[in-house]
């Protein structure tokens, strides 16, 4: 299994699905499933049951995995979805933007 490119707290836009064009910030990486969990995308709802945590119980909504080769990052410059590679800065290893060509 390959390096993902999207870290958590990356700004993404959702590329394909029933949410393309949505944006939204990587809440969290799931490396081994190869998905993620976007802020404010993907929304499910889920019913629950009364707990000591949520004594109502009732239905709630909360974000859903969504798979990593949908999402594209966000380039800070231009806004815009856009590539990410890798390159080497004074020995150190980079991410950078292969649209604006500046590091991420």
């Amino acid at each position: 299994m390959g390096k993902l490119k999207i870290k958590t707290g990356d700004t993404v836009v959702v590329t394909a699905g029933d949410h393309k064009g949505s944006e939204g910030k990587v809440l969290r990486v799931v490396q081994d499933k190869n998905k993620a969990i976007v802020e404010g995308v993907n929304m499910v709802k889920k019913h629950e049951k009364p707990s000591a945590a949520n004594p109502q119980g009732g239905i709630t909504e909360k974000e859903a995995l969504i798979h990593i080769s949908n999402l594209s990052l966000v380039d800070s410059k231009t806004g815009k979805a856009t590539r990410v590679g890798y390159r080497m800065d004074d020995g150190k290893k980079v991410r950078f933007s292969k649209q604006s060509n500046q590091a991420i």
